[in-house]
């Protein structure tokens, strides 16, 4: 090996280290680095967390919003991001899935609380995990968008928690009113899981206001989502000479209730709220044509709506994915660019700054509907019932807030 004195190997050197160095110093220092959501500095992404039922009990709500979140995302991208200040953004969400577990949604929470690159998060989609998971967005200042918990209770947790959904309140006028003036319903029983916030606080509205509109609750039996044998509480309901059954629940006990019900030779008609949209609904109920045919439900949106902005959704989605969206992704996609939306007005990525420009959001046109955020957080907006037809959800009529 040849020896070179040390005045020498600095004379090779420096050379290279002058390049090297102009290099650096020609880089944005800044650049590919993610969103500070303290808004300091420049910055290349917007980071957006994800909490969500990818796997479990209830996994096809999960997959589903995040269908439509991811759909959101790779449109806002393809147009280059979404504009802050005068500059393009781009954006990246991580998502983290809970598996249905509301001890599990709580975790994920501490986590993103604690990363201070998150800008806002979107999630849950059931009520009871949106409400344990809330307290540390709160807690950390992080704005918090749930795209389908109905649950009055979820937005009261702060001013940082918004939801792009209607709530129960008007979700259970609205099957009250169907059942009293359009299917001409007097003796309704309601079968309820308790353990489910959900399912609970819809059953008290359709209760309250079936009640007012003059119709009577014979019987209102409840069960757990473990259960597999509904049969008891069905022979009470059926003893009651119910003309309709109110199941506030979610698809995948729902459809098991229904198939028990007409083996013991219940006939009347079954209703539900938003927890029934599922594809997967049909098929717990014994597949087309079976024990949920004709049955009843509320929910956000209908793929079959004649507005254009839900045809032009339905159409490139379908051509992306191979097959319509559902209302959850639907949702998921309102929850994303209604964000976007924010960021944009408020120029900014700091957290206190996109949370005044969610609770400023005022006649925006969505997939689901125009969406205005009150006082309190939620949207103010219309919902529709569908009728289940075979393996297909079709429109009935859309009903606007009261």
């Amino acid at each position: 090996m040849q020896k070179f004195s040390r005045a020498a190997l600095l004379k090779a050197l420096v050379p290279g280290l002058v390049l090297s160095l102009s290099l650096t110093g020609c880089k944005d220092p800044n650049a590919g680095k993610s969103a500070d959501a303290s808004g300091n500095g420049s910055t290349d992404t917007i980071n957006v967390g994800q909490y969500a039922s990818l796997t479990g009990e209830t996994s096809t709500f999960g997959v589903e919003s995040n269908a439509g979140i991811a759909f959101a995302v790779d449109e806002l991208n393809a147009a280059g991001g979404i504009e802050v200040g005068g500059k393009k953004m781009l954006v990246k969400v991580e998502t983290q899935d809970d598996q249905s577990k509301a001890d599990e949604a709580k975790t994920i929470a501490v986590k993103f609380a604690s990363d201070s690159k998150i800008v806002a998060v979107i999630g849950e989609v059931a009520s009871s995990r949106s409400k344990t998971a809330a307290p540390e967005f709160q807690r950390a200042g992080i704005p918090m968008i749930s795209p389908s918990s109905t649950n009055p209770d979820v937005t009261k947790v702060g001013d940082y928690i918004f939801r792009v959904c209607f709530i129960d309140p008007f979700q259970g006028y609205v099957m009250a009113k169907f059942a009293t003036e359009e299917l001409k319903l007097k003796k309704v029983a309601i079968l309820r899981d308790p353990s489910q916030d959900y399912s609970v606080g819809l059953a008290d509205v359709f209760k309250e206001e079936f009640t007012k509109m003059g119709g009577e609750i014979v019987a209102d039996a409840s069960y757990n989502a473990k259960d597999s044998d509904f049969r008891s509480q069905l022979g009470q309901i059926k003893t009651a000479a119910a003309d309709g059954i109110f199941i506030p629940g979610y698809y995948n006990e729902v459809g098991t209730i229904a198939r028990q019900a007409k083996e013991l030779g219940i006939t009347v008609p079954l209703l539900g709220g938003d927890g029934w949209d599922s594809e997967k609904l049909v098929e717990g109920a014994g597949g087309p044509g079976k024990a949920l045919e004709g049955a009843y439900f509320s929910t956000h949106y209908s793929k079959d709506s004649k507005d254009q902005k839900v045809q032009d959704f339905v159409k490139a989605f379908t051509a992306k994915n191979g097959k319509a969206p559902a209302s959850l992704v639907a949702q998921g996609y309102d929850a994303m660019m209604i964000l976007a939306d924010a960021i944009k007005r408020a120029g900014s990525i700091e957290r206190k700054k996109v949370r005044d420009a969610l609770a400023q959001t005022k006649d925006y046109v969505a997939v689901t509907g125009k969406i205005t955020i009150d006082e309190n957080r939620n949207a103010n907006k219309s919902a529709v019932v569908l009728q289940i037809s075979g393996a297909e959800f079709k429109y009935v009529k859309t009903v606007d807030p009261k």
